[in-house]
């Protein structure tokens, strides 16, 4: 668990800088001829030089952005083994309080009065119009 909230914690701090770093940086072709078409001469990757501090800060933080990104999907893999599907099962199978009211409602029943229930969730599976209710039989 502890490494799972330094992890998070150095992934946001290295997000802060790497966007801070990024946006110092100047474009290519940031000047007046740049806006006009005249910056066609460089090369296709920027030019040959050396590299400045900024964009070695940028390729060191986006390398450990990376790195702190695959960590943390490694480590949520493991911690949360879990299915979503899980947790709704577990709430469908405990009961709540209406549904034990309806069961020990439903334990009053007579025999006939069971007998009249069976009839008629048979007849409703095969389609068959329901028994008309007759008078119940006396006891």
């Amino acid at each position: 668990m502890f490494l799972f909230y330094t992890f998070t914690t150095l992934h946001i701090i290295v997000s802060i800088i790497l966007v801070l770093v990024v946006l110092l940086q100047t474009g290519k072709g940031a000047d007046l001829a740049g806006a006009f078409g005249g910056g066609g001469t460089q090369t296709a990757f920027g030019s040959r030089g050396p590299a400045s501090f900024l964009s070695k800060a940028t390729t060191v933080a986006a390398v450990v952005f990376m790195m702190t990104s695959i960590g943390l999907s490694l480590i949520s893999t493991q911690r949360a083994s879990k299915s979503v599907l899980e947790g709704a099962v577990e709430e469908t199978v405990a009961p709540d309080a209406r549904a034990t009211e309806d069961a020990s409602e439903e334990t009053d029943l007579t025999p006939e009065q069971i007998r009249r229930k069976v009839e008629e969730l048979e007849s409703r599976s095969q389609g068959q119009p329901e028994p008309e209710e007759s008078a119940p039989a006396p006891q």
